[in-house]
């Protein structure tokens, strides 16, 4: 099966996590817009949805899903999205598409978060992926000096301005070993809005797509 087979399986099989008349958290990127192309097929079974990035929202109308936005809703029943590589702990890094803030304020909201990804995104340690930190326009410079000190090598991403009109700073040659500590600490320096470590609270469930069909994993301590 190629790459984007992979996808489309995980993508369809994660229909099973989408009960009736449920909120649904749509997330960002090519796995979950093959979701998105699942979700279409049963989208008269279905309350309505949140999106996390303008291309999903507009993917979601094009098919006739309701969108809805975060501010009216409580809580979502399941957040469904991908992941840029995903560790046994089902912590995540996320943001490649540049849609994380949107994508941590989905999760929040969410019940259950199942991350659907093929198997090349599966790590025993992340980092490899430059985490992507989302900055105040204004504090770009300064919070790449902070995030130098944390021992990476910040890149700022030329010509990318997020749904929120912030920048993205790509921080390379980390090996998060403390994810959940790293998270904390990029978190509370002043200008930033979010970095995409999904530790604190990662997936529930990843589905991944290798050669021998879709394996359901849940987080291994």
């Amino acid at each position: 099966m190629t790459q984007d087979e992979l996808k489309k399986a995980v993508g369809f099989a994660a229909l099973k996590f989408v009960k009736p008349d449920s909120l649904v958290g749509v997330g960002t990127g090519s796995t979950a817009s093959y979701f998105i192309d699942a979700l279409a097929t049963i989208k008269d079974q279905i309350k309505g949805t949140v999106s996390s990035s303008e291309a999903s929202t507009q993917k979601l109308k094009d098919y006739g899903i309701p969108v809805l936005d975060c501010n009216e809703v409580d809580s979502l029943d399941v957040y469904v999205d991908g992941a840029d590589e995903i560790n046994h702990q089902l912590q995540m890094i996320k943001g490649g598409g540049a849609a994380l803030t949107r994508e941590k304020i989905v999760s929040a909201l969410s019940k259950q978060f199942v991350c659907i990804v093929d198997e090349s995104k599966v790590v025993d340690v992340l980092g490899k992926f430059p985490l992507p930190v989302e900055v105040i326009p204004m504090a770009r410079s300064y919070v790449a000096r902070e995030l130098f000190k944390l021992g990476g090598k910040p890149i700022y991403r030329q010509g990318v301005i997020t749904d929120n009109g912030n920048v993205i700073l790509d921080v390379h040659d980390l090996i998060i070993a403390k994810p959940m500590e790293l998270e904390n600490r990029i978190n509370n320096i002043a200008g930033v809005v979010t970095v995409g470590l999904f530790a604190n609270k990662g997936a529930n469930v990843a589905l991944v797509g290798t050669r021998s069909g879709v394996k359901e994993i849940k987080p291994s301590y």
